[in-house]
């Protein structure tokens, strides 16, 4: 008999296990459900969790997501893969998206079940991207779709309806400028090496060329060079022996050569110190005069730079569309999320409720003008000449505090994140606005996509190396904190606007945000960051280190943290933001984004430090 605290799902999750291990050829790997992002690490996979319920759509993505990645363990080779690897990002993006396409076109034609599963968890991940939802390509990843047309060539299966919309919009293009390429897909399949030269040949043909780093197929230029000195060493090499030979024949000769190139050099040095003597006995008022070095671009790190910053613009969401465009945009996503609005109000009513009852009132007494005291009034009536009381509310530390809400508006966030995340800066801003706290609410994108006019102007100038960030910066204002919520209320829905959002430099943003904020009076200072994933600039990342984005964001928020002039948390959604953050949570949901928002925000205004910690994540309470 089944013991009462059985779960249900528990043989279908060791049933699931079990089969993924025998998939993935490794019966050695670990299988774990969990509500982080599924994924590999190591030898442990990680499922999405599945519930008691064990709805339909649980269980596909569940398969779907083990198939996947059992497909990509089992026809993956990580060395072949690493040396035909491209050096920029897009060029990556691209590389990686077709090698995933190829693992699961194997799978679907080895194991033909596997096919519907992975459709499903494909089908799940467009509809969360909201890829259903685009209607131009410049708003579609490219990677993407050039990893869905591999998949649906190499098993001529149909994508589901967001991936199909997906693919459909850069399927021209990809077929104009590589459809030569991908005639002999099916040819190189199963071949990971011969695939990948193909996958860098589309790449290149799609324009990313520049991109792909040195050819791994090219011979080693080192070797050659040692191949020709080992020639040089040789026996039947004239040069070294006519040289001792003529050194043997003539010692005098040598030696004076020798006496008259160390004379030579002595002679350069004793000038050298002549000339430094000279620029040392130089009169300070008859030095030169040079300017004095430029500001740094980023205070957290003298080294980040942008190529150039003419374009960059901070803008009120005002002035990117007319009163009766946003209007509508607000009209529609008061529409989109309807049905959420009751708990996020939900949510936002308790957390008015705590933070008031926080705001403990004190009170001066026997004032000579303010509120009637009721308390005292007896005195009065039993003694009519004494003269009335008066009480006056004393400010409290609560009520002089700003917060301030920074919202990715990358692309990646298009569809129900950036709907939600709205929705929950408006309920906020107007649950924080009664409770006396100023509220900012900020974005951050960029003006184009994949460069703008810096990235023109650095291809004018003749490509200069490490030209540091190469796109104009898009930072908007969508509600100032002195701005009373009523006047700003439709400037959210400019988030629905299409084409808004592009691509997000974290760092450059957050710098900007904590600028606005150390400037304000208030005492207490809170920065909340909402976003859903690293920095990526795909301009930026081509011509510069890897890790150049993120590793300014990392000195950014260290710079931040050690200032203390801020409070600073962060709530990733979908993506794991606490190797960045201190203080950080992580959704795997954005319907647990309003719950998340409120309950940190919360936290932080609790008066026990101990409850903070617990709620923030913090390893020490101060």
């Amino acid at each position: 008999m089944k013991a009462p605290n059985d779960n249900p799902a528990d043989p279908f999750k060791k049933a699931l296990a079990e089969a993924t291990k025998v998939m993935a050829n490794d019966p050695e790997l670990t299988v774990a459900y969990s509500v982080d992002p599924a994924g590999m690490s190591g030898d442990t996979m990680r499922l999405p969790q599945v519930s008691r319920r064990m709805t339909r759509d649980e269980v596909l993505l569940a398969r779907g997501t083990a198939d996947a990645l059992a497909l990509y363990r089992r026809y993956h080779d990580v060395e072949t893969h690493a040396k035909y690897r491209p050096q920029g990002q897009m060029a990556r993006d691209l590389y990686e998206a077709m090698e995933t396409a190829r693992c699961e076109a194997m799978g679907a034609r080895d194991m033909p079940g596997t096919a519907v599963n992975i459709d499903a968890k494909i089908g799940h991940d467009a509809t969360r991207a909201g890829f259903d939802q685009i209607t131009q390509a410049a708003d579609a990843p490219l990677a993407t779709a050039a990893g869905y047309l591999v998949r649906h060539l190499a098993t001529g299966r149909d994508m589901p309806k967001g991936a199909q919309n997906v693919m459909d919009l850069w399927r021209g293009f990809i077929e104009d400028q590589a459809g030569g390429t991908l005639d002999g897909l099916d040819a190189k399949l199963s071949d990971q090496t011969e695939f990948s030269r193909l996958a860098r040949q589309i790449i290149e043909d799609l324009g990313y060329g520049d991109q792909l780093g040195d050819d791994p197929d090219a011979p080693d230029p080192e070797d050659d060079a040692q191949d020709e000195a080992q020639d040089e060493d040789a026996p039947d090499s004239t040069g070294e022996e006519d040289s001792e030979d003529e050194a043997d024949a003539d010692p005098e000769r040598s030696q004076d050569d020798s006496q008259d190139a160390a004379q030579a050099q002595v002679s350069q040095d004793d000038m050298a110190d002549q000339e430094f003597d000279e620029d040392a006995e130089m009169p300070e008022g008859d030095a030169p005069l040079e300017p004095p070095p430029p500001a740094p671009h980023s205070d957290a790190d003298p080294n980040y730079a942008a190529y150039i910053t003419d374009f960059d613009e901070e803008i009120g969401a005002e002035d990117l569309a007319d009163p009766a465009e946003l209007e509508r945009l607000r009209a529609y996503l008061d529409q989109q999320l309807d049905p959420l609005k009751g708990a996020v109000s939900r949510l936002a009513n308790k957390l008015q409720r705590r933070l008031q009852a926080q705001q403990n009132r004190s009170w001066l007494f026997d004032m000579e003008e303010g509120i009637l005291d009721a308390g005292r009034l007896a005195r009065v009536v039993a003694n009519p000449t004494t003269p009335l009381s008066f009480k006056v509310e004393k400010d409290t530390e609560f009520r002089d505090t700003v917060v301030t809400l920074l919202l990715d508006n990358s692309g990646s966030m298009r569809g129900r994140p950036i709907s939600i995340a709205a929705i929950c800066a408006d309920v906020l801003a107007r649950t924080l606005e009664r409770c006396s706290v100023k509220v900012e609410i900020l974005g951050f994108t960029t003006r184009a996509w994949k460069g703008g006019q810096a990235r023109e102007k650095w291809l004018a100038d003749g490509r200069p190396a490490g030209p540091g960030r190469l796109n104009d910066l898009r930072h908007i204002i969508y509600k100032s904190a002195d701005a009373p919520w009523r006047r700003c209320r439709d400037n959210l829905g400019l988030m629905m606007k299409e084409g808004l959002l592009k691509e997000n430099i974290d760092g450059e943003a957050l710098e900007w945000a904590h600028r606005r904020m150390v400037a304000r009076r208030e005492a207490r200072k809170i920065l909340m960051v909402i976003s859903d994933g690293a920095p990526v600039d795909d301009s930026t990342l081509s011509v510069n280190p890897a890790n150049f984005l993120e590793k300014h964001l990392r000195d950014v928020i260290a710079m931040i943290e050690k200032r203390k002039a801020v409070e600073l948390l962060a709530i990733g959604i979908g993506h794991d933001v606490t190797r960045y953050y201190g203080r950080a949570v992580t959704i795997t949901d954005v319907e647990q984004l309003a719950g998340a928002i409120t309950e940190q925000l919360a936290a932080l205004f609790d008066s026990d430090p101990r409850k903070r910690a617990r709620v923030l994540g913090m390893r020490r309470v101060g």
